[in-house]
């Protein structure tokens, strides 16, 4: 496994693990929500963004190799 798939994977993992914690601290409603929660969907749009953007490398790393 390359560092390439690791770091695609593991910031896939990240946005999954992102998205749980906020949708868990959505449905827990309360105080800990209304501090965190733009936090939190703000977070997991960084990660999933740069999930995006190193799929989009290694799809085109593998394209050109």
């Amino acid at each position: 496994m390359s560092l390439l798939t690791l770091t695609v994977v593991l910031a896939l993992v990240a946005t999954v693990a992102t998205l749980a914690w906020g949708v868990g601290s959505m449905a827990m409603g309360g105080s800990y929500d209304e501090k965190h929660s733009e936090k939190l969907m703000f977070t997991r749009i960084g990660i999933q963004t740069f999930a995006f953007v190193m799929l989009l490398v290694a799809v085109y790393l593998s394209s050109v190799a």
